[in-house]
């Protein structure tokens, strides 16, 4: 049967993927995924060689149809987050010229008329030779998919298309088959992305009959960090000796505990602040986790980094010690 091991911190900067990348090089024969979909960074150090790419579409977005657009404005009237706009000529900027005195610029009368009255208006225009009708678009970014243009356009030029957020990989490293991704600039579903990479991980380890999932999760609480955890063998927290990584890690340890899943804790650069640390596993233990070993600072991880390579596979005192962790994981 294989298990999953996920490496999950309650704030980011505490070491989690350094430590995940040496347990990729300590295991037997595992799987890696790399669910950290909104800064993936694992990559850097296993230098994963990409034999698989898949697009990853989640939600959707409207498009709207120029040729069959009749321009009343309903879809500006009724767009409640900013995501239909005007497109302003030549001939739009000349005639507003003559009202830059009085015009401030604020764009509420744009979002603020029905399009009732943006027919009236351009009627108006029309009438006087102002400027032609205007030109509608929407800002993919700004859009959210929810639909409501699409349903009263009375022209039904405007259709809801699933999104494209990013993208997932399957690649070959020298610890083992990585799944990892990428998700788009301003995308979201990043809860979705973490599933889908957990799920091909999975089919990949069972399929080759590996005994071993490694995750190397999101920071914080939140939806990223629910699908990784979700279904898990074991969750180990790197945390820091600091106030804020005490506090995230109650948190993380209080999500653990909801969903059931056994937790273990290490406490990384522990001697930076030793009476910190050994307050975090006192709160720890009472949490019900259980301590799994402290890693020290020592700049050879740095060193390691810059070489893309995990710290166990260059040595120094950290190396030892999460050698020491490993083995009391029992992953």
């Amino acid at each position: 049967m294989t298990r999953e091991l996920v490496v999950i911190s309650g704030k980011g900067g505490t070491g989690k993927t350094s430590l995940a990348a040496s347990f990729a090089v300590l295991a037997d024969r595992p799987v890696i995924a790399d669910c950290d979909v909104d800064a993936a960074d694992l990559h850097l150090v296993l230098s994963p060689r990409v034999r698989e790419r898949h697009e990853f579409r989640s939600g959707y977005e409207a498009v709207l149809r120029r040729e069959a657009c009749i321009g009343c404005g309903a879809c500006l009237a009724f767009c409640r987050f900013g995501a239909v706009h005007i497109e302003t000529g030549a001939d739009d900027l000349a005639a507003a010229r003559d009202a830059q005195a009085e015009c401030e610029r604020c764009d509420y009368c744009r979002r603020s008329c029905s399009a009732r009255t943006n027919a009236l208006i351009r009627e108006m225009a029309a009438t006087i030779g102002g400027a032609p009708a205007a030109v509608y678009a929407i800002d993919p970014l700004a859009c959210e998919g929810c639909g409501v243009c699409a349903h009263v356009c009375p022209a039904n030029a405007i259709e809801l298309r699933e999104r494209l957020c990013g993208e997932w990989m399957v690649s070959d490293t020298r610890c083992g088959p990585m799944v990892h991704a990428r998700l788009g600039v301003a995308a979201e579903n990043s809860g979705k992305l973490v599933s889908t990479v957990r799920r091909e991980a999975r089919r990949i380890a069972e399929e080759q009959h590996r005994p071993l999932v490694i995750v190397d999760g999101p920071p914080g609480i939140g939806c990223p960090v629910i699908a990784s955890l979700a279904g898990a063998s074991l969750v180990l927290v790197v945390t820091e000796p600091t106030v804020s990584g005490e506090h995230d890690m109650a948190r993380v340890l209080s999500l653990a505990a909801h969903f059931g899943i056994p937790a273990a804790v290490c406490v990384n650069k522990w001697d930076l602040e030793p009476a910190t640390a050994d307050r975090i596993e006192d709160l720890a233990r009472k949490a019900g986790a259980r301590i799994a070993g402290r890693v020290r600072y020592d700049p050879a991880v740095t060193s390691a980094q810059l070489q893309e390579r995990a710290v166990v596979e260059t040595g120094g005192a950290s190396a030892d010690d999460i050698r020491r962790v490993w083995s009391d994981l029992g992953a």
